[in-house]
């Protein structure tokens, strides 16, 4: 592959719901210039983009892979992400190195959750599109439908730049309404438009001529003048408008046989911007925020925006360069680990497979194997010039499992396996729970925890399992009680004695002293206190009536006894920890459950049944608003029912309903929960002293 300066690349990031058609569109795209020599199938496993073991197995993109596609000298990064919702971590990462982004639409199936979602993000990051209508040459395709549907799920202008020609089984060409002609097949046969098409071709081409000359005020004139623009201030007004973001141009294609190919690489090189004519990339600096300049001259600012783990080949970092130019085997400046790296072997990638290059210019994508403490999100730089490039916002993973090793060999390795993983893939996270003793991984969704467990396999020959996390629930008490406990013990030598008498109340808000030593006359010696105070702390962690920490206790030794000999501060912690328990049972011992403070967006239409589902959740509605035809309902729900309500939410709403949940408070368990909580609680509880 031969070297591009930044003018004459091109960076555009394919989104759409997922089986639209990226894969096979990245895959035609390079056999159409010439790249492959046959073209792969995503059935066969034989796609450049979907190259991992686990892509193939499943027939579906789970990461974002890079393929750039050479034509009219000049070099189309092709982002292929992945369409399913549980991996727009994937997506966003994506758009944020990309400076356009063309939208794929299913004909049959028109705009899908996958498409609103890819459209909002594109939006989260003000790129420039194209809308490909693909798969039309399906049966039911149908161009107009599909434009219509994706017209109802968003405001952007839509402006056909080409019409079908044909449809379904007939599908052979597109025609182009900028130079009015029939491009037949991959668009290599120029034809004239058939007569049967003319009438709708002006009609449509009369759109696209009004919504290019809103591009430039000379145009508008003209078209007001004369009614008409030529081919060349066509795509003058329609290159402003589509970089402003005013029009989305429409395109046709069924990449999978490779049709209308041409066209839409003409569109991209002509139509979208290429890094220098992108709005200039922000970074925070020293003094505040810098205008990046994407030139190969301008200080080093270079965005690492995903991570890999190989095998073979170890740690492998993609990077996008803003400007400046990466060079091998050179030191570079890790500006937000604040650490200097080695480079060696700088490579091109196109799907696995990469070409070593000298230097990658300003603007370019690249890869890097072997960086020791660089991860997704930093920034590299001039380390007398350090900046800093934002990271996007990622979604926060709200569905959870409990994660433990198959083996003890693997127990040792779940702590930097689970880190590495996180590193990778920044919509994944995970914390160990003390409430619960349990370590939680979290992410998008089932399928999403899946591919992290397997890939912790195959990457990191590390086997873990999951079960269904526990309920961090506490204990807690209602009411005052005492107790007494002595514990004495003869063994021949001398003994254990110890006496406690204590008292137990709930702690009010704000109190911060829960033990305190009221004993007066010296019945107890204050050298026993802490031991006392030691054996009532480990029954607060290990629980009195489920096994669960106790939270909000005050406890107040007023008495007891001690021996002369036989006293020592083993006796006294025993007997403090007995007495503890006795009190506390006496006390109306409650259980507390967390709840969260939930906020769930979905389409007007699926309010009623997300609202009837929320009831038989124990919920308690906040408020509900109205915004842009989506109702947004603020709940507070207990955690025990939020633990699969990501499968569920998608289920009721077709995948449309999103929601975002943080912890708020605790309050007491139904007694009628309560029962069946403590039942479980002591079927467990045996296992694991066992264990």
């Amino acid at each position: 592959m031969k070297e591009y300066s930044t003018e004459f690349i091109r960076n555009i990031a394919l989104v759409s719901h997922s089986s639209a058609g990226k894969t096979m569109l990245a895959e035609a795209l390079l056999h159409f210039t010439g790249a492959t020599t046959r073209l792969g199938k995503i059935e066969d496993g034989t796609t450049a983009s979907d190259f991992e073991d686990e892509e193939k197995r499943r027939s579906i993109s789970l990461s974002t892979s890079v393929i750039p596609v050479e034509y009219k000298d000049c070099k189309i990064n092709v982002l292929d992400t992945p369409g399913y919702t549980d991996f727009v971590g994937e997506v966003i990462s994506a758009l944020r190195v990309a400076d356009a982004a063309i939208v794929m639409v299913d004909a049959v199936s028109g705009f899908e959750v996958g498409t609103e979602l890819g459209w909002k993000n594109a939006d989260q990051f003000n790129l420039p599109r194209f809308l490909l209508i693909n798969k039309l040459d399906r049966d039911n395709a149908n161009f107009k439908q599909a434009l219509a549907s994706v017209q109802k799920g968003t405001e952007a202008r839509l402006v056909p730049a080409q019409i079908p020609w044909g449809e379904k089984a007939a599908f052979q060409g597109v025609i182009d309404l900028i130079t009015m002609k029939a491009y037949k097949g991959d668009g290599k046969t120029v034809v004239d438009i058939p007569a049967e098409l003319l009438p709708a071709a002006k009609e449509a081409r009369n759109g696209l001529i009004e919504a290019a000359a809103e591009g430039e005020d000379a145009l508008m004139e003209k078209f007001f003048e004369a009614g008409e623009l030529s081919d060349a201030e066509i795509v003058t007004g329609l290159r402003a408008v589509t970089r402003k973001g005013a029009a989305v141009p429409v395109f046709c294609a069924a990449a999978g046989h490779s049709i209308g190919l041409q066209s839409l690489l003409d569109a991209i090189i002509t139509l979208l911007p290429s890094p220098v004519e992108s709005a200039p990339a922000v970074a925070q600096g020293k003094e505040g925020e810098v205008s990046l300049k994407a030139s190969d001259t301008a200080p080093l600012a270079v965005y690492t925006w995903k991570t890999t783990a190989d095998p073979f080949v170890g740690k492998q970092t993609y990077f996008r360069v803003y400007s400046g130019t990466i060079n091998a085997d050179s030191r570079i400046w890790n500006n937000t680990k604040g650490v200097e790296e080695r480079l060696g072997a700088v490579m091109i990638m196109r799907g696995k497979e990469g070409t070593p290059v000298k230097v990658v210019h300003a603007g370019d994508i690249g890869l890097v194997a072997k960086l020791a403490e660089t991860s997704t999100g930093n920034t590299i730089c001039d380390k007398g010039k350090p900046i800093t490039l934002p990271m996007p916002r990622y979604p926060k993973a709200l569905y959870q499992v409990a994660i433990f090793p198959k083996t003890q060999a693997d127990s040792t390795k779940i702590s930097p396996t689970l880190t590495r993983l996180c590193e990778e893939d920044l919509t994944l996270s995970w914390h160990q729970e003390p409430t619960t003793a349990q370590t939680i991984l979290q992410g998008m969704g089932d399928q999403h925890i899946d591919v992290a467990i397997r890939r912790a396999h195959s990457k990191f020959q590390v086997s873990f399992m999951t079960e269904t996390p526990k309920v961090p629930y506490t204990e807690t008490i209602n009411k005052k009680a005492s107790a007494m406990y002595r514990h004495k013990k003869q063994t021949g030598g001398s003994g254990q004695f110890g006496e406690v008498h204590l008292r137990v109340e709930p702690l009010q808000e704000g109190e911060t002293d829960w033990f305190i030593n009221d004993v007066f006359g010296g019945s107890v010696s204050s050298n026993y206190m802490p031991a006392i105070k030691k054996g009532i702390e480990n029954v607060m962690v290990e629980g009195v009536i489920a096994g669960y920490p106790v939270q909000r206790v005050k406890v107040s030794v007023f008495d007891g006894k001690e021996h002369p000999v036989d006293s020592k501060p083993i006796a006294f912690e025993i007997a403090g920890r007995e007495a503890f328990k006795l009190a506390f049972k006496d006390a109306s011992p409650v259980l507390n459950e967390p709840i969260m403070l939930v906020k769930i967006t979905v389409p007007e239409e699926h309010m009623g049944d997300v609202m009837g589902d929320l009831n038989t959740r124990r919920a308690r509605v906040q408020g509900n608003e109205v915004e842009r035809g989506h109702s947004i309902i603020t709940a507070h729900v207990p955690l025990v029912e939020m633990l699969r309500y990501t499968t569920q939410l998608r289920s009721i709403t077709g995948g449309r309903g999103v929601f975002e949940m943080e912890h708020d408070h605790y309050e007491v368990v139904p007694a009628n929960l309560t029962q069946e909580i403590v039942a479980a609680r002591q079927k467990d509880l045996p296992a694991h002293k066992e264990e």
